[in-house]
């Protein structure tokens, strides 16, 4: 896809989810490190359904460095892999307040060397809590759409990344995840895409491969 049919791909997009936006429930930058670690294999409801009980129980950094493991594991429990994403949790907790002075660092190299964030993390702490649009978070979502569409056919999401990057203008990047997961949540579902009713049909090559083989 060139350039001029990716920016008509976004503001379509933007004209049909004109509220496409984080589903992630959180008020200090801290909450939403834990919430995108929870995310991980898990949809944005089921944590936003457990992470009142977590916040209210840890209310600093340092309440989650501390937090008993096995209670933490038990408040956690729902959003899947919790003995790993509670190890991770006590561990950047830690790396937090002893590396960065309990302070979220805003750098991706910072970021992503505390346990439990990757790159795609990254991504949305760096655009949630700081404004800064450098990458693209790749999530499953934003994977099935870039490859459906044809705006990339790798399946890594750090190689779907690089690709999007050379074809989106800067300006647009921050919109692009939010609208993506929006698209993937209400049409371009993973087991029945509702390709007929689709905005941006006309710019996808899985529509146009369907329609030629009627």
């Amino acid at each position: 896809m060139n350039k001029k049919n990716a920016v008509e791909l976004v503001n379509v997009l933007k004209q049909a989810y004109p509220d496409a936006t984080c589903s992630l429930d959180f008020e200090t930058p801290f909450q939403l490190v834990i919430a995108v670690m929870l995310s991980a294999q898990c949809t944005d409801e089921r944590v936003n359904k457990t992470t009142p009980t977590l916040f209210a129980k840890c209310k600093t950094i340092q309440d989650f460095a501390d937090i008993d493991i096995q209670e933490l594991e038990k408040i956690i429990h729902p959003c899947g892999f919790y003995k790993n994403k509670a190890k991770n949790i006590k561990l950047c907790a830690k790396q937090v307040l002893e590396n960065f002075n309990g302070i979220v660092p805003h750098t991706m190299k910072e970021l992503t060397s505390l346990a439990g964030v990757g790159r795609k993390s990254a991504n949305v702490i760096l655009l949630e809590v700081f404004g800064i649009a450098e990458g693209i978070a790749v999530d499953t979502h934003a994977k099935r759409n870039a490859n459906l569409v044809g705006l990339s056919i790798k399946k890594e999401p750090e190689k779907i990344e690089q690709d999007l990057l050379k074809i989106f203008p800067k300006e647009y990047l921050k919109d692009i995840n939010h609208l993506f997961v929006w698209h993937g949540r209400n049409t371009c579902i993973a087991r029945n895409p509702k390709c007929n009713t689709c905005p941006i049909s006309h710019l996808c090559n899985h529509f146009k491969a369907l329609s030629s083989n009627k």
